[in-house]
C-alpha cells in the first residue's frame, strides 16, 4: 500500500494520526520529494495534486475515510 501525502496538509495529518498504529505497514511517499509520484497523484486526480491519494489494492483513492484505511493496513502482515 503507498500513501501519497504532502507536508502541511490537513487532511493528511489527519489520516498519518489515525493510522498511526500501523503506518509501518505502508510506503509514505512525499509528493513534494517525488516528482514521479507527484505525476502520478495528478494522473488518478483530474491532473490535480489532490493528497492524501492512497493505493489500496491497486486502487487509487482520493482522500478516502481513515477508517478505510486503517481496514486496509490492518489486512496486511
Amino acid at each position: 500500500m503507498a500513501i501519497y501525502w504532502r507536508p502541511g496538509c490537513t487532511f493528511c495529518a489527519v489520516l498519518t494520526n489515525s493510522v498511526r498504529r500501523y503506518a509501518d505497514r505502508a510506503a509514505w511517499v512525499n509528493i513534494w520529494k517525488d516528482p514521479e509520484a507527484a505525476a502520478f497523484v495528478r494522473s488518478v486526480n483530474g491532473g490535480n495534486e489532490t493528497v492524501p491519494t492512497v493505493v489500496i489494492d491497486g486502487v487509487a483513492h482520493t482522500n478516502p475515510a481513515p477508517l478505510t484505511v486503517r481496514k486496509a493496513l490492518r489486512a496486511l502482515v
